[in-house]
């Protein structure tokens, strides 16, 4: 991933921007990186306040860039234990001493009233469309 952020244009809040900005895991894909990791889209997302495609500014770019060396760095001979990494970071969730933000408000359950047939004024077509 470090080579892929080194060498193209990263954007926040998309895969791809249509321009060639791309977020770190293609980048990391495209440079031999074969992992899939949502949780770190969503985090990449979440870091960056992304709420629309836009290129990564400089800090957000030196940032990820500072965390990938010392993710490199703290492993010894580059070897890094994932397994090891999310049950510490499931654990610090089960103590609380992470806080989980959802990026956007989950969508309310519909009322009781609105999960009811249509009226009969609507005619025949509504109430057997669904």
């Amino acid at each position: 991933m470090l080579d892929g952020v080194r060498a193209n244009t990263i954007v926040v809040g998309a895969y791809t921007d249509g321009r060639g900005g791309i977020c770190p895991m293609l980048a990391a894909h495209r440079n031999g990186g074969r992992t899939s990791f949502l949780s770190f889209a969503r985090a990449w997302d979440a870091f960056a306040r992304a709420d629309g495609v836009r290129p990564a500014t400089e800090r957000e770019l030196r940032v990820l860039e500072d965390l990938l060396v010392a993710a490199i760095t703290d492993a010894p001979d580059g070897y890094t234990d994932l397994g090891a990494a999310i049950a510490e970071h499931r654990a610090a969730l089960a103590r609380r001493e992470i806080v989980v933000r959802r990026l956007k408000p989950l969508l309310r359950p519909l009322s009781p009233a609105r999960r009811a047939d249509p009226p009969a004024e609507a005619g025949e077509a509504a109430r057997t469309a669904s």
